[in-house]
């Protein structure tokens, strides 16, 4: 079955802490519905972008390690799930569901490799 990426993005002023009770307490009903349908593999709450570091790579082959998210944007990921759904409609039906907070916007994608259970693996892991 296909497999796809919600992603939530929040502004880079969000914080967790306004968040309601009936905000955290939908999002919990979310995840058990996602479960009890079988459709989530995964799902994370990440801390905020203020807190990533960026890795770049360097033509001399080291690694240059900087503070921050690697995009300068007024928006960042702040979670995701990974789901299993038959197509985009019924992944979007998801998403629509996964839009609780009014601050916060979402993104689908589908996967197409995956190496979580069921998810069709990159090519280069097929064995002949």
């Amino acid at each position: 079955m296909p497999q796809y990426l919600l992603a939530n993005y929040l502004p880079d002023n969000f914080d967790p802490s306004t968040m309601t009770e009936a905000t955290v307490r939908a999002i919990n009903d979310l995840n058990d519905e996602l479960e009890a349908a079988g459709a989530r593999l995964m799902a994370c709450g990440l801390s905020p972008a203020s807190h990533a570091k960026s890795l770049r790579g360097q033509p001399n082959g080291e690694v240059l390690i900087t503070d921050g998210p690697y995009l300068e944007a007024k928006e960042h990921i702040g979670g995701f799930w990974i789901l299993e759904a038959a197509d985009m409609d019924e992944a979007l039906a998801w998403a629509r569901k996964a839009t609780i907070d009014p601050r916060s916007r979402g993104e689908v994608r589908e996967i197409p490799y995956s190496s979580l259970p069921g998810g069709t693996p990159h090519p280069s892991r097929v064995k002949p």
